[in-house]
């Protein structure tokens, strides 16, 4: 492993979130496929991303503003199941399993931006 990234276990996790949310998007209704299915993959992506991108050759401070980016786009996966729920088109087992996810991805991105303090 040769970046910094590769070695945070938050990252490693933060590369699960989108194959789950892939999983179950592709059970959404043709209709949602350009919406929410769309929102919600990017915003899954968006987490180990970020992660990914503020680490390598950051400030602490710069560091944490991408950490800050990624723990917004997991609260938009959160949202995004959400809205799916209240649709009809997200049963309970695949919205307790990317909750339970982005609560997990939530906690250790929190700890990892304070750790830089």
């Amino acid at each position: 492993m040769s970046f910094k990234f590769e070695k945070l276990l938050v990252w490693q996790k933060a590369l699960e979130l989108p194959g789950v949310v892939s999983d179950v998007v592709k059970k959404f209704p043709k209709e949602e496929m350009y919406v929410l299915a769309s929102q919600i993959k990017r915003a899954a992506d968006s987490v180990s991303l970020n992660i990914a991108e503020g680490s390598t050759g950051q400030t602490n401070p710069e560091f944490k503003r991408f950490l800050g980016i990624a723990i917004r786009s997991d609260i938009e996966v959160v949202g995004c199941i959400y809205l799916a729920q209240r649709r009809n088109i997200i049963d309970t087992t695949d919205f307790d399993k990317i909750y339970r996810m982005c609560e997990e991805l939530l906690v250790m991105l929190n700890a990892l931006r304070n750790s830089l303090d």
